[in-house]
C-alpha cells in the first residue's frame, strides 16, 4: 500500500479515537447543561469536557474550588485544593484497543513506522489543540501532561501491535532481520521472543477475565450496599443517570483492583484502609455507590485466589513447552542430537514472569491515584507489591511445566512408534 495512504489512514484512526472520547463526554454534559443547569454559562461546557477527557487520558487534574462554592456548601477551606488522578480507564482502554488495531494495519501495509508516527503525531496535535483551547480555572492540568499522556497512550500500544505483527509476518525489515538472527541461533532460540509475548498475553488476558468475573460476583453480592449508597446520595433522576454513566467508565479500574485482590496485596483506600484476601482493615468508605462493592470482611479461603495467577502461568508454560517440543522433535528427525536445551526454557519462563509483572504494574499504576482531599488522597493497588506477587505466582506456574524434564523417546523415534516396534516377550 502507498505510504501516503497509510499515513492518512493512521491519522484518521487517531482522530477517530480522540473524537469518540470527546463525543462520549460532551453528549451527556450537554444534556446536563440543558436540563439541570439552564442558567449555566455555555462557554464553560467545552473546558469541562476537555478537562474530563484529559483526566480520562491519565493526566492529573488540579482542583481549585471557588470561594463562593465553599461558602454555599459549607466545605472546609482546607479541602478546597486537591489533585484528582484516579482516572476512569474505560476511555483509555478504548484508545489502547484502537491504537493496537492501527499499528497492526500499518504493519500489514508494510509501512508500520509511517503509520505509527502519523497516528501519534495526529493525537499529539489534537491533544495540543484541546489543551490550548480549554483553560479551566477550576480543574487545571499541566499542558505537557495533557499532550504527552494521550500521545503515549496511543503510540506505545500502536508500536507494540506493529512490532508483534512484524515479528510474525514480515518478510523483510529490521524486525524480520532480528527474527532471522534468532533463528540462526537454533530452532528453539528462534521461538523464545514470540513465546514470551504469547505466554504473557495468555496470563494478562486470563487475569483480566478473572478480575471481571470477581467484579461481577462482588457487584451481585453487594447490590444492597450499592443501592443504599445511591439512596444516601440524594440525587434526582438525572443525577442518578449521570452518576451511573460515570461509574460505568470506572468498571475497568475496578477490574484492575480485582486483579490486585486476586494476586494477594489487595487495594488501599486512604490511610489505614486495606482490602485484601488476608483481611479487611476497617476505614471510611467513600460515598460513591460503586465503592459499595468493597467487602466489610473476607474469608481466609479467599487466599486461595492466589492460585489463579499460578494456574494461568501453568497454562502459559504448557503452551510454550508444547511449541518447543514440536520444534525440538522436528529438529531431531533431521538427524541432530535429541536433548532439549535448558537455556531457551529458562529464558521463556523468566521472560513471561517479568513481562507479566511489568504489565500488571502498569495496570496498577493506571488504576491508582487521588480521588479527593484527605483520606481520598491515595486509592487503589500499590504498584510494587502487585508486581512482585504476580511475578512470583506466574513464575511458579510457568516453571511447573516449562522447566520440568520431558521423557525422551527411545531410539530417536516418537514414543508410540518405539512401542510398536519393540520386540515381544
Amino acid at each position: 500500500m502507498n505510504r501516503l495512504i497509510v499515513l492518512l489512514l493512521a491519522a484518521v484512526d487517531a482522530t477517530i479515537a480522540v473524537a469518540v472520547g470527546i463525543a462520549a463526554i460532551l453528549a451527556p454534559l450537554t444534556v446536563l447543561w440543558v436540563v439541570a443547569l439552564p442558567g449555566a454559562d455555555w462557554a464553560a461546557l467545552w473546558p469541562a469536557t476537555a478537562s474530563i477527557w484529559q483526566f480520562a487520558m491519565l493526566a492529573p487534574l488540579s482542583i481549585q474550588l471557588p470561594a463562593e462554592y465553599l461558602t454555599a456548601t459549607g466545605i472546609d477551606a482546607a479541602a478546597a485544593s486537591f489533585t484528582l488522578s484516579l482516572a476512569p480507564l474505560a476511555f483509555a482502554a478504548f484508545v489502547v484497543v484502537f491504537a493496537v488495531r492501527s499499528g497492526v494495519r500499518a504493519s500489514n501495509a508494510e509501512a508500520w513506522i509511517t503509520g505509527v508516527s502519523s497516528g501519534s503525531v495526529a493525537v499529539a496535535a489534537l491533544a495540543s489543540v484541546i489543551a490550548l483551547t480549554s483553560v479551566n480555572d477550576t480543574a487545571g492540568v499541566e499542558v505537557w501532561q495533557a499532550v504527552l499522556f494521550p500521545t503515549l497512550l496511543f503510540a506505545l500500544p500502536a508500536v507494540a501491535g506493529a512490532i508483534a505483527t512484524e515479528w510474525r509476518d514480515a518478510g523483510n525489515g529490521a524486525i524480520a532481520s532480528v527474527r532471522e538472527s534468532c533463528a540462526r541461533s537454533g530452532e528453539e532460540w528462534a521461538q523464545v521472543p514470540g513465546l514470551i509475548v504469547r505466554g504473557t498475553a495468555v496470563v494478562i488476558v486470563g487475569l483480566v477475565g478473572a478480575g471481571a468475573v470477581l467484579t461481577a460476583v462482588a457487584l451481585t453480592l453487594r447490590a444492597g450496599e450499592i443501592v443504599a449508597l445511591y439512596q444516601s446520595s440524594n440525587v434526582d433522576a438525572l443525577g442518578a443517570v449521570m452518576l451511573t454513566l460515570a461509574q460505568f467508565a470506572y468498571l475497568p479500574t475496578l477490574i484492575v483492583w480485582a486483579i490486585a485482590f486476586i494476586a494477594g496485596p489487595g487495594i488501599t483506600l486512604g490511610v489505614g484502609f486495606v482490602v485484601a484476601p488476608a483481611g479487611v482493615t476497617s476505614g471510611i468508605v467513600p460515598g460513591v455507590p460503586l465503592f459499595g462493592v468493597l467487602p466489610d470482611e473476607v474469608s481466609g479461603w479467599l487466599l486461595l485466589l492466589a492460585l489463579i495467577p499460578v494456574g494461568f502461568g501453568v497454562f502459559a508454560g504448557w503452551l510454550a513447552r508444547s511449541r518447543l517440543v514440536v520444534a525440538h522433535d522436528s529438529f531431531n528427525h533431521a538427524g541432530e542430537p535429541s536433548r532439549e536445551q535448558m537455556g531457551p526454557r529458562l529464558a521463556i519462563a523468566g521472560g513471561i514472569a517479568v513481562l507479566s509483572a511489568a504489565s500488571c504494574a502498569a495496570l496498577a499504576a493506571a488504576a491508582s491515584g487521588s480521588f479527593g482531599p484527605g483520606a481520598l488522597a491515595q486509592l487503589g493497588p500499590e504498584v510494587g507489591p502487585v508486581a512482585l506477587a504476580i511475578g512470583l505466582e506466574v513464575a511458579l506456574g510457568v516453571s511447573i511445566l516449562l522447566l520440568s524434564p520431558r521423557r525422551e523417546a527411545t531410539d530417536d523415534l516418537p514414543w508410540n512408534e518405539a512401542q510398536l516396534t519393540a520386540p515381544l516377550d
